[in-house]
């Protein structure tokens, strides 16, 4: 699903390029440009889905290919994340920005290539909407996209909805409202615990109906705050050895509130991802 969106790449770095290339070529269709004159031509040519771009480039800057980008209604029509530092996104760099989201530089590969897919997912699914049936029902596989990707995808679109998800003959239904989960029911569970049980599906079917609502509210944590807590069991029950069915079953303890996402520790399996990572600036 993701494949069917356009990214282009953008940075005057050869390696920065090349690297991110690597990374984000099995989720999109990658096109690299590297300088901001090579990439308007591209974009012009064919118009990107996705534009990842370096803010610092000799000649035109990152922004200034955005808003050219921007002020062509043929090419206006596209997502853009920046790369920058800090201190350029504090004091360059104004919300005002045509920028969807920032990758703060020095950038670790993987955090980075997590933080596109998000935005990947996100446009994936807005196209799958703008193509869905007559019954305006989007549908979908788990190996296509999982739950996990799905709900981030939600929660970055601020979609309402009816989330269902189905596999091997179990069902679960999940209800958003601008992004956040407010209801989930899986069986007899109900809440954050219904959630829990199906984060770790990758098989199986989902379907998005946009005109589903609920008025019940059974969720404790917002949407990150039960990806967070969802991936934090399921790491502990992996270490320990334990079964994976069990963790649905495991209490909440100080849920934080709803209103603001939790402090989660970083699970064991990120820790050593971070450790084989490659640590990217320039």
């Amino acid at each position: 699903m993701a494949d069917s969106v356009k990214l282009l790449l953008v940075d005057d770095n050869p390696m920065v390029l090349a690297m991110l290339h690597q990374s984000l070529s099995p989720l999109a269709k990658v096109t690299t440009a590297t300088d901001a004159a090579d990439a308007l031509l591209k974009a012009v040519d064919d118009t990107p889905d996705l534009l990842v771009c370096d803010y610092r480039m000799p000649g035109m800057d990152g922004r200034q290919l955005v808003e050219k980008l921007k002020s062509r209604p043929a090419t206006a029509n596209f997502s853009t994340v920046l790369m920058a530092s800090k201190a350029d996104i504090a004091e360059k760099l104004s919300p005002q920005d045509s920028a969807d989201d920032y990758l703060e530089k020095p950038f670790f590969l993987k955090d980075a290539t997590r933080r596109v897919k998000r935005m990947i997912d996100r446009i994936a699914l807005e196209k799958m909407a703008k193509t869905a049936p007559s019954d305006g029902v989007v549908r979908g596989n788990l190996s296509q996209m999982n739950v996990i990707d799905l709900m981030q995808s939600l929660e970055m679109g601020r979609k309402s909805c009816q989330l269902s998800l189905s596999n091997e003959g179990d069902k679960c239904e999940v209800f958003f409202v601008e992004g956040q989960v407010k209801h989930a029911t899986y069986g007899s569970l109900v809440g954050d615990q219904a959630v829990f049980k199906v984060l770790r599906w990758t098989g199986g079917n989902f379907q998005l109906d946009f005109e589903g609502k609920t008025d019940k509210e059974t969720t404790q944590l917002n949407t990150q705050g039960l990806l967070m807590e969802g991936l934090r069991l399921l790491d502990e029950s992996t270490r320990d050895g334990g079964d994976a069915e069990a963790v649905a079953e495991t209490p909440v303890e100080s849920a934080p509130p709803a209103s603001a996402p939790p402090a989660s520790p970083v699970p064991a399996t990120r820790r050593r991802e971070e450790e084989e990572d490659v640590l990217l600036d320039g």
